[in-house]
């Protein structure tokens, strides 16, 4: 007799869910045999409500996009001002930029691996990984003010050169958790139970990944080595030696390493920024930014987020104002394209992680 087939609400509530996206599924048995996303109605508008805004002002908005990552965003718009008005950042800011980029890296993946173990239930795991987490955010607010929204990153630079004592902290944060990293590994990553349940789950081929525009941990675990950082560099990237990890099954456990791997390039990368910054200005003077008309043009800009590229399309009509702003966030392929399709055919136990494997944050799909 064949089975029935019923329709499964999953999420918002669910902890095998992130922020306020549900997925409602048609079941039959334990099986999924469709899904369909739904990004949670956030509908907060930021990119039309920046057109209402004169060019500084927009700042405050673009962190928000994000929660998790929300430094990419404040670089990604700086750099797309400075395309349009011609303006050069000092050597020095590049390097901060690099730091506060690599920062944020971590604090993310140091929240999606507690979000990922969560979804498996280990508590250990993620009890760690949130409280490593708090190590970084001390040290964003330290340089900036603000534990989770920032605003440091502007056109011409930053607002303020690093504090007194930063360099010391930063590297000692550094040892702490190169040192707590092993112990994720047994843990967590290296153990039985985390590598049966996400190996050989949800793979994703390179075409498929290529065809449906993934992008960061989710196409580089099919094994292609794409990252912006390094095709084409920008802030101090150039002036760095890092690798950029790459496996090859497209599977859950391969995106899960991805990002437990991308930790040591991180960690590296910082110590180097350290070692090479110059001394000098680390901000380029604009003119009154609340009275600021960015010349006529548009141009598409693009960088490495911890979730994948981050693009921005920005048209100027040379008001004070910009007149068009959109993005292109890691998520919304991952969150719509690629996890309705991963979702066919996985037993229900598996939605939670399949998600969590492809690292989506829902404000990006819905902004």
């Amino acid at each position: 007799m064949d089975e029935r087939e019923l329709e499964l609400f999953f999420g918002p509530q669910h902890m095998g869910m992130v922020g306020n996206f549900s997925i409602t599924l048609k079941v039959r048995g334990d099986r999924v045999v469709e899904a369909r996303a739904n990004p949670g109605y956030l509908h907060r508008g930021f990119a039309k409500m920046m057109e209402y805004r004169v060019w500084i002002q927009n700042f405050p908005l673009v962190c928000r996009i994000n929660v998790m990552d929300p430094d990419p965003y404040e670089l990604i718009y700086a750099m797309g001002v400075e395309e349009l008005a011609g303006i050069e950042v000092p050597e020095r800011a590049k390097y901060i930029r690099t730091i506060v980029m690599e920062l944020s890296r971590l604090a993310s993946h140091l929240a999606w691996i507690w979000a990922y173990g969560n979804a498996l239930g280990f508590d250990t795991i993620g009890q760690w990984s949130m409280g490593d987490r708090d190590y970084i955010i001390d040290l964003l607010e330290f340089l900036t003010g603000g534990r989770i929204y920032h605003i440091y990153i502007w056109p011409g630079g930053v607002r303020r050169d690093l504090p007194d004592g930063f360099e010391e902290k930063t590297l000692k944060i550094l040892d702490t958790l190169e040192g707590h990293l092993p112990e994720y590994d047994d843990v967590f990553f290296n153990n039985r139970l985390f590598v049966t349940r996400a190996r050989g789950v949800a793979k994703i081929t390179k075409e498929e990944a290529i065809e449906l525009g993934a992008t960061g941990q989710v196409l580089r675990a099919t094994g292609v080595k794409m990252d912006i950082r390094k095709l084409e560099p920008y802030a101090a990237y150039p002036y760095l030696d890092f690798e950029i990890p790459v496996r090859e099954d497209g599977d859950s456990y391969s995106r899960m390493m991805l990002i437990r791997e991308e930790m040591d390039q991180s960690i590296s990368i910082i110590r180097q920024c350290f070692k090479k910054m110059p001394k000098g200005p680390v901000y380029h003077r604009v003119p009154n930014p609340f009275k600021w008309k960015v010349p006529k043009g548009e141009t598409y800009v693009r960088m490495e987020s911890a979730r994948g590229e981050l693009g921005l399309y920005m048209v100027s009509t040379g008001e004070d104002k910009p007149y068009r702003v959109h993005f292109r966030p890691p998520s919304l392929p991952h969150g719509i394209l690629i996890l309705e399709k991963l979702l066919k055919g996985a037993s229900i136990a598996d939605v939670g992680h399949i998600m969590m494997s492809l690292y989506i944050a829902a404000p990006e799909v819905d902004r």
